[in-house]
């Protein structure tokens, strides 16, 4: 006597388990791609380099200095026109320093209040580049003027108004 082979009805859809497996991977490819984005973006650097503060407003990265716009900090040094504002620029050197060193900073180059073809020349800014800084989402700027270590200082499209003094 044969054995008795029992039958096995086939499947109407066969391929729908394999379709639903590639497609799960995809989506998996497309999520660890993107978390892998959103970390290289959220790093000080892309390059290996850091942020290094020079004063309360004034930052290099990546050989570039930048002038970081929407806020003032007083003069250090030399510049400064009193002793309180010398104490107040490094006060606020201290604390972009601070910021800049927590390990979620992130510059984003902007537009100089420049006329056309002086942005990074020494007719604009001294030569600076202009930049925003942000840390964990927030605009160092904003927190520097709530602790009362800068001012709004905000330009239009190709020249700022004066300074205000902090003496």
């Amino acid at each position: 006597m044969s054995p008795v082979i029992p039958f096995r009805r086939r499947s109407r859809y066969p391929r729908v388990p394999f379709a639903l497996g590639v497609l799960a991977a995809i989506a998996l490819g497309k999520a660890a791609i993107a978390a892998w984005m959103i970390w290289q973006r959220s790093s000080v650097s892309l390059s290996g380099q850091i942020i290094e503060v020079i004063d309360g407003d004034t930052v290099r990265f990546d050989g570039e200095v930048y002038r970081l716009v929407g806020f003032d900090t007083p003069e250090r040094g030399d510049k400064a026109r009193c002793d309180d504002e010398r104490r107040r620029a490094e006060a606020a050197t201290t604390r972009l320093r601070a910021l800049a060193a927590s390990g979620d900073a992130q510059l984003i180059r902007v537009a100089c209040a420049c006329r056309p073809g002086q942005e990074g020349t020494r007719y604009c800014n001294y030569g600076r580049l202009c930049g925003s800084l942000l840390v964990g989402g927030r605009d160092v700027g904003a927190t520097l003027i709530s602790e009362g270590l800068a001012h709004p200082y905000v330009c239009g499209a190709t020249s700022c108004s004066p300074r205000r003094p902090w003496c």
